[in-house]
Protein backbone atom coordinates (compact mmCIF):
# COMPACT_ATOMS: atom_id res chain seq x y z
CA UNK A 1 0.00 0.00 0.00
CA UNK A 2 1.30 3.22 -0.90
CA UNK A 3 2.15 5.95 1.34
CA UNK A 4 -0.50 9.08 1.61
CA UNK A 5 2.26 11.32 0.77
CA UNK A 6 5.42 10.82 -0.71
CA UNK A 7 7.71 13.35 -1.83
CA UNK A 8 11.18 11.50 -3.76
CA UNK A 9 14.54 13.39 -4.03
CA UNK A 10 12.82 17.13 -4.26
CA UNK A 11 15.14 19.85 -4.73
CA UNK A 12 14.70 23.65 -4.82
CA UNK A 13 16.78 26.24 -6.53
CA UNK A 14 16.52 30.38 -5.71
CA UNK A 15 19.01 31.30 -8.20
CA UNK A 16 22.73 30.04 -6.63
CA UNK A 17 20.83 29.27 -2.86
CA UNK A 18 19.64 24.99 -3.03
CA UNK A 19 16.72 25.63 -0.21
CA UNK A 20 15.44 21.88 -0.67
CA UNK A 21 18.35 19.57 -1.27
CA UNK A 22 17.23 15.92 -2.85
CA UNK A 23 14.60 15.55 0.06
CA UNK A 24 12.78 12.48 0.22
CA UNK A 25 10.31 11.35 2.49
CA UNK A 26 6.89 9.57 3.22
CA UNK A 27 3.71 10.70 5.14
CA UNK A 28 1.94 7.28 6.50
CA UNK A 29 -2.21 7.85 6.86
CA UNK A 30 -3.10 8.56 10.55
CA UNK A 31 0.24 9.56 11.64
CA UNK A 32 1.48 12.91 13.45
CA UNK A 33 5.43 13.75 11.39
CA UNK A 34 6.99 16.44 12.20
CA UNK A 35 9.46 18.17 10.59
CA UNK A 36 12.08 19.99 12.96
CA UNK A 37 14.86 21.99 12.08
CA UNK A 38 17.30 25.55 12.68
CA UNK A 39 16.05 28.45 10.88
CA UNK A 40 16.73 28.69 7.71
CA UNK A 41 16.73 24.32 7.33
CA UNK A 42 13.55 24.72 4.64
CA UNK A 43 11.10 23.32 6.97
CA UNK A 44 8.39 25.74 5.64
CA UNK A 45 9.78 25.79 2.24
CA UNK A 46 8.62 21.88 2.09
CA UNK A 47 5.38 23.07 3.28
CA UNK A 48 5.69 25.62 0.20
CA UNK A 49 5.89 22.83 -2.36
CA UNK A 50 3.09 20.86 -0.98
CA UNK A 51 0.63 23.55 -1.00
CA UNK A 52 2.11 24.15 -4.61
CA UNK A 53 3.50 27.73 -4.04
CA UNK A 54 6.89 26.49 -5.52
CA UNK A 55 7.57 24.14 -8.27
CA UNK A 56 10.56 21.65 -7.10
CA UNK A 57 13.85 22.07 -9.66
CA UNK A 58 13.91 18.59 -9.85
CA UNK A 59 12.21 15.25 -8.38
CA UNK A 60 8.52 14.16 -7.40
CA UNK A 61 5.77 14.84 -4.91
CA UNK A 62 2.61 12.61 -4.92
CA UNK A 63 -0.33 12.88 -2.31
CA UNK A 64 -2.78 9.31 -2.56
CA UNK A 65 -0.88 8.35 -5.57
CA UNK A 66 -2.03 11.22 -7.46
CA UNK A 67 1.07 13.82 -8.81
CA UNK A 68 0.77 16.68 -6.95
CA UNK A 69 3.08 18.61 -10.16
CA UNK A 70 0.38 18.32 -12.31
CA UNK A 71 -2.30 20.35 -9.71
CA UNK A 72 -2.19 24.26 -9.39
CA UNK A 73 -2.13 25.56 -5.85
CA UNK A 74 -5.68 26.26 -5.79
CA UNK A 75 -6.72 22.71 -6.66
CA UNK A 76 -4.81 21.38 -3.98
CA UNK A 77 -7.59 21.99 -1.48
CA UNK A 78 -9.31 20.01 -3.18
CA UNK A 79 -7.39 16.75 -3.65
CA UNK A 80 -8.12 16.89 0.51
CA UNK A 81 -5.04 19.19 1.40
CA UNK A 82 -5.15 21.88 4.16
CA UNK A 83 -2.68 24.20 5.80
CA UNK A 84 -2.03 26.59 8.70
CA UNK A 85 0.72 29.34 8.12
CA UNK A 86 3.55 31.11 10.30
CA UNK A 87 1.72 34.18 10.27
CA UNK A 88 -1.72 34.07 10.78
CA UNK A 89 -3.86 34.59 7.66
CA UNK A 90 -7.49 35.20 8.87
CA UNK A 91 -10.12 37.79 7.78
CA UNK A 92 -9.51 40.50 10.31
CA UNK A 93 -13.32 41.83 10.41
CA UNK A 94 -15.49 39.01 9.57
CA UNK A 95 -16.51 36.53 12.88
CA UNK A 96 -14.74 33.28 13.29
CA UNK A 97 -18.25 31.91 12.42
CA UNK A 98 -17.39 33.60 9.28
CA UNK A 99 -13.75 32.64 8.91
CA UNK A 100 -14.50 29.05 9.58
CA UNK A 101 -17.58 29.14 6.30
CA UNK A 102 -14.57 30.29 4.09
CA UNK A 103 -12.97 26.64 4.90
CA UNK A 104 -16.17 25.49 3.12
CA UNK A 105 -15.31 26.95 -0.49
CA UNK A 106 -14.40 23.89 -1.54
CA UNK A 107 -17.49 21.84 -1.21
CA UNK A 108 -20.13 24.53 -2.58
CA UNK A 109 -21.72 23.38 -5.35
CA UNK A 110 -24.21 25.64 -6.12
CA UNK A 111 -24.23 28.25 -9.29
CA UNK A 112 -23.69 31.94 -8.73
CA UNK A 113 -27.54 32.32 -10.49
CA UNK A 114 -29.22 30.02 -7.55
CA UNK A 115 -26.96 31.93 -5.08
CA UNK A 116 -28.05 34.94 -6.34
CA UNK A 117 -31.97 33.52 -6.02
CA UNK A 118 -30.93 31.73 -2.31
CA UNK A 119 -32.76 28.68 -3.80
CA UNK A 120 -33.90 25.70 -1.80
CA UNK A 121 -30.64 24.04 -2.80
CA UNK A 122 -28.70 26.87 -2.10
CA UNK A 123 -30.56 26.85 1.48
CA UNK A 124 -29.99 22.93 2.06
CA UNK A 125 -26.08 23.90 1.24
CA UNK A 126 -26.08 26.50 3.92
CA UNK A 127 -27.23 24.26 6.12
CA UNK A 128 -24.72 21.52 5.60
CA UNK A 129 -21.72 23.62 5.51
CA UNK A 130 -22.90 25.89 8.90
CA UNK A 131 -23.39 22.44 10.66
CA UNK A 132 -20.14 21.35 9.52
CA UNK A 133 -18.53 24.64 11.08
CA UNK A 134 -20.56 24.47 14.12
CA UNK A 135 -19.13 20.77 14.51
CA UNK A 136 -15.64 22.51 14.55
CA UNK A 137 -16.72 24.95 16.77
CA UNK A 138 -17.44 22.72 19.11
CA UNK A 139 -14.42 20.35 18.91
CA UNK A 140 -12.16 23.13 19.43
CA UNK A 141 -14.15 24.93 22.16
CA UNK A 142 -14.64 28.11 20.19
CA UNK A 143 -18.05 28.58 21.13
CA UNK A 144 -17.63 31.46 23.38
CA UNK A 145 -16.14 33.39 20.02
CA UNK A 146 -17.98 32.24 17.71
CA UNK A 147 -19.46 35.76 16.35
CA UNK A 148 -16.54 38.19 17.89
CA UNK A 149 -14.42 39.52 15.16
CA UNK A 150 -10.88 37.76 14.78
CA UNK A 151 -9.32 41.56 15.27
CA UNK A 152 -10.41 41.63 18.39
CA UNK A 153 -9.23 37.92 19.89
CA UNK A 154 -6.09 36.97 21.78
CA UNK A 155 -3.11 35.86 19.63
CA UNK A 156 -3.61 32.32 21.02
CA UNK A 157 -7.06 32.25 20.29
CA UNK A 158 -6.45 32.99 16.66
CA UNK A 159 -3.83 30.26 16.23
CA UNK A 160 -6.78 27.76 17.35
CA UNK A 161 -9.50 29.73 14.50
CA UNK A 162 -6.71 29.35 12.04
CA UNK A 163 -6.52 25.35 12.62
CA UNK A 164 -10.66 25.44 12.55
CA UNK A 165 -10.67 26.93 9.43
CA UNK A 166 -8.58 24.00 7.88
CA UNK A 167 -10.14 21.54 9.25
CA UNK A 168 -13.57 23.19 8.42
CA UNK A 169 -12.56 22.31 4.41
CA UNK A 170 -12.67 18.41 5.54
CA UNK A 171 -9.42 17.54 4.88
CA UNK A 172 -7.12 14.39 4.80
CA UNK A 173 -4.02 15.77 5.32
CA UNK A 174 -2.91 18.91 7.52
CA UNK A 175 -0.47 20.69 6.95
CA UNK A 176 0.34 22.82 10.38
CA UNK A 177 3.15 25.62 10.05
CA UNK A 178 4.55 26.19 13.65
CA UNK A 179 1.32 25.85 15.89
CA UNK A 180 2.62 26.75 18.81
CA UNK A 181 4.94 29.58 17.73
CA UNK A 182 3.65 32.47 19.97
CA UNK A 183 2.19 30.36 22.29
CA UNK A 184 2.16 30.32 26.16
CA UNK A 185 3.07 27.08 27.82
CA UNK A 186 -0.93 26.94 28.38
CA UNK A 187 -2.01 27.06 25.12
CA UNK A 188 0.86 24.88 23.64
CA UNK A 189 -0.25 22.46 25.79
CA UNK A 190 -4.06 22.80 24.67
CA UNK A 191 -2.49 22.83 21.48
CA UNK A 192 -0.85 19.10 21.84
CA UNK A 193 -4.58 18.52 23.07
CA UNK A 194 -6.32 19.23 19.57
CA UNK A 195 -3.12 17.80 17.63
CA UNK A 196 -3.62 14.13 18.88
CA UNK A 197 -7.22 14.69 18.78
CA UNK A 198 -7.50 15.77 15.36
CA UNK A 199 -5.48 12.34 14.71
CA UNK A 200 -7.55 10.12 17.08
CA UNK A 201 -11.01 11.40 17.04
CA UNK A 202 -10.88 12.92 13.57
CA UNK A 203 -8.94 10.85 11.45
CA UNK A 204 -6.88 13.71 10.09
CA UNK A 205 -2.95 12.55 8.75
CA UNK A 206 -1.03 15.70 10.14
CA UNK A 207 2.43 16.90 8.53
CA UNK A 208 4.13 18.99 11.25
CA UNK A 209 6.88 22.22 11.55
CA UNK A 210 7.27 23.13 14.82
CA UNK A 211 10.92 24.39 16.90
CA UNK A 212 8.69 23.22 20.05
CA UNK A 213 10.39 20.25 20.77
CA UNK A 214 8.13 19.44 23.82
CA UNK A 215 5.24 19.24 21.42
CA UNK A 216 6.96 17.17 18.96
CA UNK A 217 7.97 14.51 21.02
CA UNK A 218 4.15 14.73 22.66
CA UNK A 219 2.34 13.82 19.70
CA UNK A 220 4.93 12.87 16.77
CA UNK A 221 4.94 9.37 15.85
CA UNK A 222 8.07 10.32 13.73
CA UNK A 223 10.37 13.15 12.89
CA UNK A 224 12.63 14.36 9.96
CA UNK A 225 15.41 16.46 10.88
CA UNK A 226 16.49 18.96 8.39
CA UNK A 227 19.54 21.33 8.37
CA UNK A 228 20.50 23.44 5.10
CA UNK A 229 17.25 21.89 3.09
CA UNK A 230 18.90 18.03 3.20
CA UNK A 231 18.00 15.10 5.69
CA UNK A 232 19.93 15.04 8.73
CA UNK A 233 17.50 12.06 10.81
CA UNK A 234 14.63 10.70 10.62
CA UNK A 235 13.17 7.77 13.33
CA UNK A 236 10.83 8.49 16.47
CA UNK A 237 11.58 11.49 18.60
CA UNK A 238 13.96 10.75 20.98
CA UNK A 239 15.88 8.63 18.15
CA UNK A 240 16.28 12.10 16.25
CA UNK A 241 16.63 13.82 19.38
CA UNK A 242 19.97 12.40 20.23
CA UNK A 243 21.19 11.79 17.04
CA UNK A 244 24.86 13.60 16.89
CA UNK A 245 23.98 15.10 13.80
CA UNK A 246 20.97 16.86 14.33
CA UNK A 247 23.05 17.72 18.02
CA UNK A 248 25.53 19.40 16.18
CA UNK A 249 23.16 21.30 13.62
CA UNK A 250 21.38 22.76 17.06
CA UNK A 251 23.81 23.44 19.21
CA UNK A 252 27.27 23.31 17.10
CA UNK A 253 30.43 21.27 15.90
CA UNK A 254 31.49 19.29 19.28
CA UNK A 255 28.29 19.80 21.10
CA UNK A 256 27.44 15.94 19.98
Amino acid sequence: MSSLLEIKNATLKFGGVVAVNDLSFTVEEGEVYAIVGPNGAGKSTVFNLISRFYDPYSGSITFDGKNLLDRNADQVADLGIARTFQNIELFDHATVLQNLLVGRHRHRRTTMLEEMLFTPRVRREEKRHREAVEEVIDFLDLQPYRNKMIAGLPYGVRKVVEVGRALATGPRLLLLDEPASGLSVEETQDMRWWIDDIRKQMGITVLMVEHDMGLVSGVSDRVLALADGAKLAEGTPAEVQSDPAVIEAYLGAGAA
